[in-house]
């Protein structure tokens, strides 16, 4: 049972996957999740478990935990080692990424010190999730296969604009907002 449940490489991703999931009876996707680490069959798993706040259901996740664990990095953000995710398909990646680079002011005028720590680790968070969906690409290979995307949401994003999926274009991204995360 345990060598079925799907892999989280770290809690980052693991809470990641759960907030995007909808609620299968309502169709919500707010939800607060508590994680513990359990049991299953003598292997160690995370859960994570809260309450649909539409419909009252319980939610629940099971992950197998990874043979070594990553702890967060101080100051950056980290999905997952150099394996792809299991979990999330590089077209949900990159429009994660794009989802956090719109959150982040232009500049910091204006912004008090908290705002500035939470745009500079919502701007890490779109490199990191930038370096996910870049994991993707085979070593030999310029662009994604079509067939790693896995998922409605990630496809729509491919078809959407498949050319953003090639090797320089995801580098070129990764590389901008690295340098405007430095510059922060």
């Amino acid at each position: 049972m345990a060598d079925t449940l799907p892999l989280a490489r770290t809690n980052a991703e693991a809470r990641l996957y759960v907030s995007l999931q909808p609620c299968p009876a309502c169709g919500e996707t707010r939800c607060t999740f508590r994680s513990s680490v359990i049991s299953v069959d003598d292997v160690l798993a995370s859960r994570y478990t809260g309450e649909c706040p539409g419909c009252g259901q319980q939610r629940v996740y099971e992950f197998r935990l990874p043979e070594e664990i990553l702890p967060p990095p101080a100051g950056a953000v980290r999905f997952g080692a150099e394996n792809p995710s299991e979990l999330l398909d590089p077209g949900v990646w990159l429009w994660y990424s794009d989802v956090c680079a719109r959150q982040v002011p232009a500049s910091t005028a204006g912004l008090d010190d908290r705002a500035v720590r939470a745009a500079r680790h919502t701007l890490a968070t779109a490199v990191a999730a930038v370096e996910e969906t870049l994991k993707f690409l085979p070593a030999t290979a310029d662009r994604i296969p079509a067939q790693a995307f896995t998922s409605r949401e990630g496809r729509t994003t491919y078809t959407r604009e498949p050319g953003r999926f090639t090797r320089p274009r995801l580098e070129a991204l990764r590389d901008t907002y690295a340098t405007a995360l430095s510059a922060w």
